[in-house]
């Protein structure tokens, strides 16, 4: 028994000495860490997987001018906050729920469902500051520890090169993405991170009231149980009563005697104008959201017809004429789903789906070079295993098995006992025999 208990001490003291002890450089506080990642890799991490967390959540929101303004609001606070000198990116993701996330490096996002439900720029500094403290005190490296994501950011950092844009590297950067959109903060770093939020807020010179707005306003949602925030920001960042009484407290203990100065102010009027046409929109959105839950029913009748109303009401939204496009595709209507496709990429060509969903159309329609053209666009943008099957095909078609062959592998490899691993293993096997590729 006394052996055990000593293997057991000798065993805790190596890991001990192996992992060293990091300083959070919000906190100034030592933390244990198994793995002790530098700025460099958080930087690279970020670098890698931002842009396929982007892809996952629907692409940017395509307006330039509130994309400035947001950038605008976001790096007033990150000047201020413990880590300024970090490559702060801020964007707004066209996805309808409710959320924000910040990956390592200083890459945050907030999606268009929360920032159409906000009121004025104070609450947006709110929401910014917050995911920037997240960073500051390096919480997303933190989650890294957990479960796979350690393994998979690993991976990302020890290739620089894949042979391809979407080989390797591309699936990890894209699984690490997944993997830190669907990692939950614990209840201690949702509390750090709202205090160090309203510190940096009040630092800038915005009110702190803003930030007590923001806990109100969680709270109702909160109690109202509402599917969009509970899958979006309740899941991510978990609310409670208790949290929202203990930030009133800090705010009024610490900060109390500014809440009514003028200098620090709320910006109700410049967010009232940097988001009046994202409000305009709003209820396109809702026709948006309501189609994609009949196409998800198999009602792609019902989701057609409102996915025209949502287009129709806001006819500039590239996401919207991705939407019915996509739809009509489904349909087998491929010329009308190339003209809702086509505006989609003259909106915004850096979304996956409308580069996919015109590469497929003219892959139907035995265009091999536009096919081949959109759908490595696609790829680029982000991998996926019907873009890697689809331009395979592409590729056979016109006249390149050489190229056809090893994405016919990857695919057969990565969906072994799905219907398109298996086209595609039975594709491959078919150009070995009669091109004798390898």
């Amino acid at each position: 028994m006394l052996r055990h208990y000593l293997a057991i001490f000798f065993l805790l003291w190596a890991l001990v000495v192996v992992a060293g002890c990091a300083v959070n450089p919000a906190t100034g506080k030592s933390e244990l860490a198994f793995y002790q990642m530098g700025e460099a890799e958080e930087l690279k991490l970020g670098e890698k997987s931002f842009p396929e967390a982007v892809q996952q959540m629907h692409g940017d929101y395509d307006d330039p001018q509130l994309a400035s303004y947001l950038n605008k609001v976001g790096l007033r606070l990150a000047k201020v906050s413990h880590r300024p000198q970090l490559p702060y990116e801020f964007k707004l993701v066209n996805d309808s729920s409710p959320n924000a996330f910040a990956l390592p490096g200083g890459k945050i996002a907030i999606t268009r469902g929360l920032l159409v439900a906000l009121e004025n720029e104070a609450q947006l500094a709110a929401v910014l500051a917050h995911e920037i403290a997240h960073v500051t005190a390096r919480h997303a490296s933190q989650n890294m520890q957990r479960g796979i994501l350690l393994g998979i950011g690993l991976q990302v950092l020890a290739h620089e090169t894949s042979g391809g844009s979407y080989g390797a590297l591309a699936r990890q950067a894209g699984e690490l993405a997944g993997a830190v959109l669907n990692s939950t903060y614990s209840q201690e770093q949702e509390r750090e991170a709202d205090r160090l939020g309203i510190d940096y807020m009040v630092k800038a010179f915005y009110n702190p009231q803003g930030a007590v707005e923001l806990q109100r306003y969680f709270y109702e949602k909160s109690g109202k149980q509402e599917p969009k925030w509970l899958e979006g920001l309740f899941r991510t960042h978990p609310f409670s009563k208790e949290r929202m009484r203990i930030n009133q407290d800090y705010v009024q203990s610490r900060y109390g005697r500014i809440l009514m100065n003028p200098a620090y102010g709320s910006g109700a009027e410049d967010f009232a104008a940097a988001t009046a046409s994202l409000k305009k929109s709003r209820k396109a959105y809702d026709d948006y959201d309501q189609a994609r839950k009949k196409e998800q029913a198999k009602d792609l009748a019902g989701a057609i017809v409102l996915y025209r109303q949502a287009v129709q009401a806001a006819p500039g939204q590239a996401l919207l004429n991705t939407g019915l496009g996509m739809a009509l595709l489904k349909n087998k209507k491929y010329d009308e789903a190339q003209q809702y496709l086509a505006e989609a990429i003259r909106l915004s060509p850096g979304y996956f789906e409308s580069q996919f969903g015109m590469g497929y159309v003219y892959l139907v329609n035995g265009s091999m070079g536009q096919a081949t053209t959109h759908l490595e666009k696609s790829m680029e943008l982000m991998p996926t295993l019907g873009g890697a099957f689809y331009l395979a095909e592409a590729y056979e078609k016109n006249s390149k098995p050489d190229k056809a062959y090893p994405l016919y592998l990857q695919v057969a490899k990565a969906d072994p006992q799905g219907s398109l691993g298996r086209a595609a293993a039975g594709r491959a096997g078919k150009i070995s025999r009669e091109f004798g590729v390898r």
